[in-house]
């Protein structure tokens, strides 16, 4: 081996590593949008670009699409192009929580439309991408889109089944149009199927090999920019052929480049589990992601771990999630055992108006726990039964409590591992300062 050989290869691998970080969340993004909108038209489940997809029905545990389902709130989606058409949102006004979370390509929230409980009447917003030059019409609210492509989660509060007919009227009036098509000179875009585009969006990301995966990224760059703050980094990824219409050459990785590019990546998932332990904030049994969380910067492990772990995060000042694998006690939660989630008197999660807080429980392989009530939750819409002293037990076990009264605080967690994931939408400043504590879990016996 000629000197420094071995020096040169190690920082060209360093690179290419740095380079498929920077790159995951847009890669992702895009096999998201292409499985997404693999429809010729809307369906509960998919929607062609620049149309509202509206799920129908609460998350049970036979639902298994995705991982660690919300079953608080009825989603809507839609995926952004905003290349040749600026987008018109049209939002109704709502009695209850009613939020659109709209991210750029790079999976940053760029706006959070809507503020829960709007009583002051719709809104209507233009989304503009990063060529439009055209006026925005009066009575609009401006989004200016940094990428043409984007993902608009909208989260609607459901209080049961019993009033999924109320959510249906709210998504009857939120409704999406390219501006040509609002203001009557214009026709929405067609949709399409391929069977291909089939695919489990985060699988079908990480099965890329370098010149599918660079290449790709290089022909997404055009219409999704990288930001200013990132020009140190693509200058130095642009020698390799990475970088808005360049081209990538997989010789450059020379001899078993297939085998170093699995290692690799399985070097850099282990490694962004990790970095995104930077970001953990604990308390109690629980712990969250905090800061820069949906508005990475340059921080782009943890925009990498965030988009394999949890892909589409909120803002912290939106919603935070505490998890909770293991007790007070530091052991792993275990339906072989009784547990008591306990709030003292005062201490629920503090909320602003309109917002609201849940517990859900999953097993050990992140689905929703079969039960005989399907009962996933409890959560402040709950019809539980507070202690003499204002406190709230939660009872966490595989069976019915003995005593009747407590029936309605039982959360079943099976007869296996499982863990709690509380979400808690609109947090006051005492959640996000750590002034608020989280409650204990204990064993039932102790």
């Amino acid at each position: 081996m000629k000197p420094g050989k071995e020096s040169d290869t190690s920082k060209l691998w360093k690179t290419i590593g740095d380079a498929y970080t920077f790159a995951f969340p847009l890669i992702l993004m895009d096999a998201t949008k292409t499985a997404g909108t693999n429809t010729v038209e809307a369906t509960p489940c998919k929607a062609p670009a620049n149309q509202f997809l509206h799920a129908r029905q609460l998350a049970t545990a036979s639902f298994r699409q995705v991982v660690t389902p919300n079953v608080d709130t009825i989603y809507s989606q839609l995926f952004t192009d905003l290349s040749a058409d600026a987008l018109v949102i049209e939002k109704p006004a709502a009695d209850r929580f009613l939020m659109l979370q709209v991210m750029d390509a790079w999976s940053n929230s760029v706006a959070i439309l809507g503020t829960g409980g709007d009583t002051n009447g719709a809104r209507t917003y233009l989304l503009t991408g990063p060529g439009f030059r055209g006026t925005v019409p009066a009575g609009m609210t401006e989004v200016k889109m940094p990428t043409n492509m984007g993902w608009i989660l909208g989260r609607t509060v459901c209080f049961g089944e019993e009033d999924l007919p109320n959510i249906y009227a709210i998504q009857e009036k939120l409704r999406a149009r390219t501006l040509s098509v609002f203001t009557g000179g214009g026709r929405m875009p067609a949709g399409s199927y391929d069977r291909a585009n089939d695919f489990v969006p985060i699988q079908k990301a990480l099965s890329l090999g370098p010149g599918e995966y660079f290449g790709k990224f290089n022909e997404l760059l055009k219409g999704n920019p990288a930001f200013p703050a990132d020009a140190e980094a693509m200058k130095a990824f642009a020698p390799l052929g990475i970088g808005p219409g360049l081209r990538f050459d997989t010789s450059i990785l020379g001899d078993g480049a297939e085998a170093a590019w699995a290692a690799m990546r399985r070097e850099l998932l282990a490694h962004y589990q990790k970095e995104a332990l930077r970001f953990m904030v604990r308390n109690g049994a629980f712990y969250s992601f905090g800061e820069p969380i949906s508005r990475f910067g340059t921080e782009y492990g943890y925009r990498a771990a965030v988009a394999v772990s949890g892909f589409g995060a909120n803002p912290v000042e939106l919603a935070v999630y505490p998890k909770a694998a293991a007790d007070s006690a530091g052991e792993a939660l275990n339906g072989a055992n009784r547990y008591v989630l306990r709030f003292n008197r005062g201490a629920l999660p503090p909320v602003r108006d309109c917002g609201f807080w849940s517990i859900t429980a999953y097993g050990d392989d992140d689905f929703l726990i079969d039960n005989e009530l399907n009962r996933f939750c409890i959560n402040d819409r709950s019809a539980v039964r507070f202690g003499e002293d204002g406190s709230l037990s939660i009872y966490l076990q595989a069976q019915k409590p003995e005593d009747p009264a407590l029936a309605g605080n039982w959360l079943p967690v099976g007869d296996g591992g499982f863990h709690l994931f509380m979400r808690i939408y609109l947090p006051e400043k005492a959640v996000l300062d750590g002034s608020w504590k989280a409650p204990e879990i204990r064993k039932a016996d102790q």
